[in-house]
């Protein structure tokens, strides 16, 4: 869950994004109406109340993201049985994300132990708990992003300054090894989240644009300064990695804007503005919180700007108490 602790990083560089897109991957062919004829059309769907938010998920059998944690804030954090239906509250931890195949639960404690922070991660198979100790107080690292091969978690370190938490680096575990490795980047962007590349390298914020990071030494790989920022704040890459999600610059008329990973430019600007993106449905979707009527929708949004389904109602309440959700593929 791409949030930082307490809350639900100029170059003039001429490289383009390809850095950012999977090896060997080349570019795809080249207040919102619902329609019926999607891809992103349910069906059938099921009632899912969600514990402690008063909000009820609608889900399909076929559906190719399933919820799979939420919480509010850094208050209360529910993560879902690996089969069936039921969500639990998870005490002590203040975010929770699973791994792409479903097997392993991340999430970040609410407390230090020995002055250290840490990654806890679960076998959700057998149960079976292991503590990486991360960051030495007064830091933290927080905002779980799972790599692609499920192989590595990156943490977004911060060190709390005039009253506020701002970003100063990454931690990133190896989940087999169990071992945490931190990397201070000078020049960050003090409110970025890094999130991986599918191919395996970092992105964050920079200021209303983006930067990418080698994930071994923080590195810059590429700046980005005007072509928008990485929307979130879950994985803006499409499950191919050939279309990455942006918002778009403040002098766009739209909000969401998508980009071709290979050229660096913005391929798409969608004309609806959510108030947060938590990922893609599928290639041709993305998942946005739409503002409608004194409340919210989670909505299966098209990139021609149409809703293809309401995946659920959140009450203003709710969304203010700094919902979160994340979805696996499992």
């Amino acid at each position: 869950m791409s949030s930082v602790r307490g809350v639900p990083a100029f170059a003039a560089a001429v490289l383009s994004l390809t850095l950012l897109a999977p090896s060997g991957l080349t570019a795809p062919t080249p207040a919102a109406t619902p329609t019926p004829a999607s891809t992103a059309s349910a069906g059938r769907t099921t009632a899912l109340p969600l514990p402690g938010v008063g909000v009820t998920y609608r889900q399909a059998p076929r559906d190719p993201a399933r919820l799979s944690t939420y919480g509010l804030g850094t208050r209360a954090t529910y993560v879902r049985a690996r089969t069936g239906d039921a969500f639990t509250v998870r005490a002590g931890v203040s975010e929770a994300a699973a791994s792409p195949d479903g097997r392993t639960l991340a999430a970040v404690p609410t407390t230090y132990r020995a002055g250290k922070d840490a990654l806890l991660l679960g076998d959700r198979a057998t149960g079976a708990l292991r503590r990486v100790p991360t960051v030495a107080k007064p830091l933290a690292a927080s905002s779980v992003a799972w790599s692609r091969d499920g192989r590595r978690v990156v943490l977004t370190v911060e060190r709390k300054a005039g009253g506020s938490w701002r970003a100063a680096g990454f931690t990133v575990v190896d989940v087999a090894a169990g071992t945490a490795r931190t990397v201070m980047v000078t020049g960050l962007d003090t409110r970025a989240a890094f999130t991986w590349t599918p191919a395996g390298e970092l992105i964050a914020r920079y200021g209303d644009g983006l930067r990418a990071y080698r994930a071994a030494d923080g590195a810059v790989l590429s700046t980005h300064t005007a072509l928008g920022r990485p929307a979130g704040p879950e994985d803006p890459y499409s499950p191919s990695g050939r279309r990455l999600a942006l918002w778009c610059p403040p002098r766009s008329a739209e909000r969401l804007c998508v980009a071709d990973p290979a050229t660096g430019r913005v391929t798409k600007r969608v004309a609806v503005r959510p108030a947060a993106l938590f990922g893609w449905w599928d290639e041709d979707h993305v998942i946005a919180v739409m503002p409608q009527d004194g409340a919210y929708r989670l909505t299966v949004v098209g990139l021609d700007g149409r809703a293809t389904r309401v995946l659920a109602v959140i009450p203003a309440r709710t969304w203010s108490a700094k919902l979160w959700l994340t979805f696996d593929r499992a």
